[in-house]
């Protein structure tokens, strides 16, 4: 063989092996944790171990509550910065910090400037609190800041929207029974996943939760899921919304395939009343 042959060859089997996994899949750098299942999916808590650290105030936020994988095995993970609603502290949302981080993601839960906040103040808030997350935190070091999300409940869940709207290189965006006046979502280009609760007198789907949804165009690839009960659906742990969170920050911020399934076609069961969506196209 000639050096020249070689050298082809050796690059050939590189790119391949970065292709391809043993089972002949195609592999994915940001892929993280183990092939999920129905079963999985619904458990409030991961397999990677995990552990919090508290956050003073900060420029910009009231601090919070980070919580992230102790290991490093497998490189760095994305960023997921959660907002509270109206009235509401971090500790609404530690479910989702716990749930999230031990699938695989470095979650900070935050306390807002005040607990009055309306959601463009939480919205700036939140970005404050994901470039320091990002870049000065204790953990910045186990994240990929090219791959974040914004999520949240209520106020906090129109403050992600806001987020994401602004920041069009956010990977993903999830509210949680969301709450915003004087928007419109029609420029949005982040997936967008937007949970809706049926019986809900605070966040009534049909003047907040499915208008923003409509607004938002489906280049931008989103879905809308409605599930039985009320407006605090989104301070504790749901099976039902939870499968679908973790779903979509795993499809768009790790592009892991893998979670598709549980996206399109759409879930049954759980409490859904009703599901739309675009289908998962994006790489």
């Amino acid at each position: 063989m000639t050096a020249l042959a070689g050298a082809v060859a050796a690059t050939a089997l590189a790119v391949g092996s970065l292709a391809v996994d043993p089972a002949g899949a195609q592999s994915n750098p940001f892929q993280r944790g183990p092939a999920p299942t129905t079963t999985s999916v619904t458990q409030p808590q991961g397999t990677y171990a995990i552990q919090t650290q508290a956050v003073a105030r900060q420029s910009g936020f009231n601090g919070g509550t980070i919580y992230y994988p102790t290991s490093t095995a497998e490189g760095t993970f994305g960023a997921v910065v959660a907002t509270p609603g109206f009235t509401e502290g971090q500790n609404v949302l530690q479910w989702a910090g716990r749930y999230l981080g031990s699938n695989g993601f470095v979650v900070m839960t935050i306390s807002t400037n005040t607990i009055l906040d309306f959601p463009t103040a939480r919205a700036n808030q939140a970005r404050a609190a994901m470039t320091w997350l990002t870049t000065q935190s204790p953990v910045a070091n186990r994240i990929d800041r090219n791959r974040t999300a914004f999520i949240g409940h209520s106020m906090g869940g129109g403050a992600s929207l806001e987020s994401g709207r602004a920041l069009p290189d956010t990977e993903a965006v999830v509210g949680f029974q969301p709450w915003d006046v004087g928007q419109n979502f029609g420029s949005m280009q982040v997936p967008s996943l937007v949970v809706a609760a049926q019986s809900d007198p605070i966040a009534p789907k049909n003047q907040y939760a499915r208008p923003f949804f409509n607004q938002i165009p489906a280049s931008a690839e989103k879905a809308y899921l409605e599930i039985t009960g009320g407006h605090f659906l989104g301070t504790g742990f749901n099976a039902t919304q939870a499968r679908s969170t973790l779903s979509w920050l795993k499809r768009y911020v790790d592009n892991d395939t893998r979670y598709d399934q549980f996206l399109c076609p759409p879930p049954s069961g759980g409490g859904i009343v009703t599901y739309l969506h675009t289908c998962p196209t994006g790489s």
